[in-house]
């Protein structure tokens, strides 16, 4: 499991950042669409906040940067879709939440879930801690009026009535936050009282303990209570997907399956394959390895016996991105070159020795596309020395 907890002006639901994931066409399946037997349909970001599908921008960003990483790491785009929460699922206190959901064999998925927690979490750690977690915003004009909600308690009343536990109840009761103090006023004109839990202890508060107090305030700083927007992320459910959405079977060969993973989360970026055992490509073998080492490329060396499709498949099939195969054109010729293959494609280009760590190095930390390597590169047909010369 990984979080984030991102903090915003509950007065101020607006990210700076919104603008470069709102054109994002993202698969949306709002409460609506499910209370009314629809299914999911395709919108623009910025057009489902700006129509109030989504609550706000700053829970719109969140879900478009959840996308993008979901896309990134390996998921199928026609595979992902976001999910509403109904009222029926969503916490009380919650302004909007949706589920990242992912299409497997199991079925729709849940992997990341991303909530408008608005004030809640805060607001239960004050009146955990009694102490206020608040931010002073500076006011745009000199001054402004704002409405007060307080309790009043009757310190009297709860001191007779608590004796030495009464400065826990007060103490909680000076750090609750207005929708909890609206709550409690509500129970209070119903019932009589409300009850609290601080420290351990359980305390029963009365009309004749407690009241509201309600009333205006001049600031020149404001005190806020951030919201809380909060992505969750399953980490074994996205790399589960990311198993499944990648896994592919060659056309006309049932045999052959592979894992087609993003070079930037491939465990391996590049396989290092001579030709055979013939001691002749050690040396490359040697100085492919040192120069993939200094560039921080992981790679893997397959020297064992066994043809070079075979060991092509072998590391199609744990997802390696690319390979680079040793022949003997590489010994023979000068200036010494390879081959570069890519695993999706399974097409082939010839480049210099030393130019290669650089080329899989950029094509790791996707700079590069393999369609550039080829326009750059000749395309490998086959090597034109059979042994040493």
């Amino acid at each position: 499991m990984a979080e984030i907890e991102h903090f915003v002006d509950p007065n101020e639901k607006v990210h700076p950042k919104f603008s470069n994931v709102a054109d994002l066409e993202i698969m949306l399946f709002s409460s609506q669409a499910q209370t009314s037997g629809q299914s999911a349909q395709m919108m623009r970001l910025g057009d489902a906040v700006e129509q109030g599908v989504i609550n706000n921008s700053v829970l719109g960003y969140f879900i478009g940067r959840i996308y993008l990483y979901l896309i990134k790491v390996g998921l199928s785009k026609d595979k992902v879709r976001f999910r509403q929460h109904m009222e029926n699922e969503m916490a009380h206190y919650a302004c909007d939440c949706w589920d990242a959901e992912s299409k497997t064999s199991y079925g729709w998925i849940e992997i990341v879930g991303c909530a408008d927690r608005s004030c809640y979490d805060l607001s239960c750690h004050s009146r955990a801690t009694k102490v206020p977690l608040v931010a002073e915003k500076m006011l745009k004009d000199s001054y402004k009026t704002v409405n007060v909600i307080q309790f009043e308690p009757n310190k009297s009343a709860i001191g007779m009535a608590y004796k030495k536990d009464a400065k826990l109840a007060l103490e909680y009761l000076a750090v609750c936050d207005d929708c909890y103090i609206s709550d409690q006023e509500k129970l209070l004109s119903e019932t009589g009282e409300f009850s609290f839990e601080t420290d351990g202890k359980t305390f029963k508060l009365t009309k004749d303990m407690v009241s509201v107090k309600r009333f205006q305030k001049t600031l020149h700083v404001e005190e806020i209570i951030p919201n809380v927007i909060e992505p969750s992320f399953g980490i074994g459910r996205i790399m589960y997907s990311i198993y499944e959405h990648s896994f592919h079977i060659r056309e006309g060969d049932e045999q052959r399956t592979y894992f087609s993973f993003p070079t930037i989360v491939a465990p391996y970026k590049c396989s290092i394959l001579p030709l055979s055992q013939n001691q002749d490509f050690v040396p490359f073998i040697h100085q492919l390895a040192e120069a993939m080492t200094r560039n921080g490329v992981s790679y893997k060396v397959d020297d064992a016996s066994g043809s070079i499709g075979r060991r092509y498949a072998r590391s199609d099939e744990i997802g390696v991105a690319f390979g680079i195969t040793i022949d003997f054109d590489t010994v023979n010729k000068t200036p010494h070159t390879a081959t570069l293959r890519d695993r999706d494609s399974m097409r082939q280009i010839r480049a210099e020795i030393t130019e290669l760590p650089d080329i899989v190095q950029h094509l790791a930390s996707d700079t590069l596309k393999w369609a550039d390597v080829e326009s750059k590169y000749p395309i490998f047909e086959g090597q034109e020395s059979s042994k040493k010369e």
